[in-house]
């Protein structure tokens, strides 16, 4: 019984969490750059857009001093990329489920 209200609690405690992380949703400090946006957006899905206009999606990898590693790219699954950040216009992410 206790095993169970230790089961059911836990659960508990991590929706709410995890409803709590969802609504705080995507946020950019003060001061931050392309790079350390990436870097707190590793392991999640992204779209860039590029100073040339086009754009490239996929899951990031590793956010290193000059270069981003994409993995799983968007519409391309055996591909990966780098991409140099100082060609990042913009990093777009999902932030809400609704």
């Amino acid at each position: 019984m206790r095993t169970m209200l230790r089961t059911v609690v836990l659960t508990l405690v991590l929706a709410a969490g995890t409803a709590a992380a969802e609504e705080a949703g995507f946020t950019v400090e003060p001061g931050a750059s392309v790079r350390d946006v990436l870097a707190k957006q590793t392991g999640q899905s992204v779209t860039l857009r590029l100073k040339g206009g086009e754009e490239i999606g996929g899951k990031v990898k590793l956010v290193g001093n000059e270069l981003v590693h994409l993995t799983q790219l968007s519409g391309r699954d055996f591909y990966d990329a780098a991409v140099r950040l100082d060609a990042v216009e913009a990093v777009i992410v999902r932030a809400r489920t609704q």
